[in-house]
């Protein structure tokens, strides 16, 4: 079955200010259906992998072929990351977590404060391409990493909890190359409650 581009959870224009309709319009209509059709032109000549799932394929990147591998992890966490960073988005967002997320947010980081200067720093300077992540690890601890590209943390055996997508397309229309500045909106649109149920999940 091939993989689809789902469909964003609200309208372009939702995030507006912070995170203009232009942009995202772009960014899921062209830049993200990109990485699915790519992927899916991989995967095309190698029917037993076409039924597992992109959290499978990049989970196993190792054991793929050597001649799709590139592909997939690079469109495959395209795909993937994008598919989670719409979700963990939402109109009327920001404000701060509750909950077990809240806990382990201040055990972690020591406090809500802290964890945020960290991640923007974390998106900040993380060179050229690529995102900052929330990760659960192996033992259920919170950690951020930053992740060149469209490499997935999956694939460093971490579960993504929440993720910054800091690709000059998913800014550079409002921002141009002002990219704390658009860290800094980023944070009012934050869905808090889709990023407790992930973490819930991940551990």
């Amino acid at each position: 079955m091939a993989h689809e581009l789902p469909a964003l959870p609200y309208a372009f224009n939702a995030l507006e200010p912070h995170i203009d309709a232009k942009t995202m319009e772009i960014h899921h209509g062209k830049h993200h259906a990109t990485y699915v059709a790519k992927l899916n032109e991989a995967l095309i000549s190698h029917a037993n992998l076409q039924s597992k799932t992109i959290e499978d394929l990049l989970s196993d990147l190792a054991t793929l072929p050597d001649s799709i591998r590139t592909a997939v992890n690079n469109h495959g966490g395209g795909h993937l990351n994008h598919s989670i960073f719409w979700k963990t988005m939402a109109p009327g967002g920001g404000g701060t977590p509750a909950g077990g997320l809240a806990d382990a947010i201040k055990s972690t980081f020591g406090s809500f404060e802290e964890f945020k200067t960290k991640f923007s720093t974390a998106a900040a300077n993380r060179f050229g391409s690529g995102w900052a992540w929330l990760c659960v690890d192996k033992s259920k601890k919170l950690l951020l990493r930053d992740f060149p590209n469209q490499d997935s943390p999956l694939t460093a055996e971490l579960k993504p909890v929440l993720g910054l997508d800091v690709w000059e397309h998913a800014y550079y229309l409002k921002y141009q190359n002002r990219r704390p500045d658009y860290i800094a909106a980023w944070w009012n649109v934050v869905n808090w409650k889709e990023v407790a149920d992930r973490f819930a999940k991940a551990t």
